[in-house]
Order: C-alpha cells, then structure tokens, then sequence
C-alpha cells in the first residue's frame, strides 16, 4: 500500500482529485488532497497575505497532524511549486516527487518567473483591475467544472521558494509531461521547459497524453501513480 498526498493547482481545489482518489483507494493505497488556503471549499479564508509560504504549510502540516510516512507528494500545475516547498522541510517522510505538468522551481525563483514576464504581466493587470489588487480572477474557459474554480492569491504566484535543503535534493522524482495541449495554450511552452529541466537534472520522465486542463483525468493519473508506487 502506498500513501499520496495530491496537491492541486491555482483556482482549484482539493475536490479536483474525487475520482483519482477514489480509485487509487480502491486499488489499496491512501490518498489525502488538501486544499490550499483561500482556495476551492477554502475560498472564504482569501486574504490579501496569503502566499506561497501559507501553501507550503497547508501540506507541511498535513504530513506532520496525519503522522504520514512514505509519501508519493504528487503536484500539479502550481502545485509543482508547493511539493517542492513541502519537500523542503519534511525530506524524511517522503519517498517520491512527482511533478504533473507542474512547475520545477530552482533556489530563489517563483511561479511568475517560470511563467515568464509576459503572462505575468496579464494575471497583475487582472488582479489589478479585476481582482482588488491581489487576486487573480479564476479563468473563464474552465470547461464543466468552471464554476468550481475560485480567484487565486497573487502574492502565492510572487513569492519566491528557497531550494536549499540537500536531503530534500536527494529525493527521488518524476516529472510528467501532458502532450495534447492545443498549440493555443501557452503553458506549452513553459512545461517543455519544466520537462527539459527534469531530464537534465536526470529525473524519471513520463508523458500522458492529455492537456495541461485535464490534470483530474482519473483514469489516466490514477494508473500512472499506481504504477510509480
């Protein structure tokens, strides 16, 4: 039996994993999908504050309060970003990384720098005009579970992550790249850059082929972190 701990990406929730959860439980294993302060059934905690750092700790302390061991830390899309900073403090009790066409941050860098300045710029403007001034308002293309995503913390996209534990280093880690994304989203880019990251730093590397939207694809996830574990 296997231990997961799944971590969503921004504007969405915990309940985007229901049906990988339910399957990975009926093949044995545990599964825990936080969800990340003001976001998804959090949504009424948003504050202005909030920042990678408070992601960080929502998964951190879900290690620490269910006394978790052996974990497969599995994060998607910006959850890329929050594994790593849970990582970083709680080395011990994981056993692998894994990356979903997720971001891979180095020492010092945020989801804005990966993301590149040009997209940054537009989710700012949103914020700006949209958002209050600090949230990123929830995209409008989400497909049937649209209504479910909620505005993002922008500060959380900012922030930068420190990279600097040598046992959280030594982890081992698998980095999946999702191949169907139309030519259209310009996450595209930014994951291929991800993925080379990944390779060159030596990691197990996989594909699915689905598109960067269709992170909850049960069956298909379900089946790949079965096979990791």
């Amino acid at each position: 039996m296997a231990t997961y701990v799944l971590v969503h990406g921004a504007w969405s929730g915990g309940w985007m994993w229901r049906d990988v959860a339910r399957m990975l439980h009926a093949a044995g294993h545990e599964a825990f999908t936080p969800t990340l302060t003001g976001l998804g059934e959090r949504f009424h905690l948003a504050r202005p504050d909030i920042d990678l750092d408070c992601h960080v700790m929502d998964v951190v302390n879900v290690l620490r309060f269910e006394r978790l061991e052996r974990v497969v830390l599995v994060g998607y899309s910006y959850g890329g970003m929050v594994v790593t900073g849970a990582a970083e403090q709680e080395p011990e009790r994981i056993v692998r990384l894994v990356y979903l066409d997720a971001f891979v941050p180095f020492d010092g860098e945020s989801a804005a720098d990966l993301l590149g300045p040009t997209r940054t710029a537009l989710f700012v403007r949103a914020a700006e005009h949209l958002g209050d001034g600090w949230r990123v308002p929830a995209p409008k293309d989400g497909g049937p579970e649209g209504a479910r995503f909620t505005d993002m913390p922008l500060e959380a996209g900012l922030q930068r992550l420190v990279v600097r534990n040598l046992a959280a280093r030594g982890l081992p880690r698998t980095f999946v790249l999702f191949t169907a994304k139309p030519a259209t989203d310009l996450l595209g880019p930014v994951m291929g850059r991800m993925a080379a990251r990944a390779r060159q730093a030596g990691w197990d590397s996989r594909e699915l082929a689905i598109a960067h939207g269709r992170g909850d694809d049960a069956e298909a996830v379900a089946r790949l972190l079965t096979d990791l574990a």
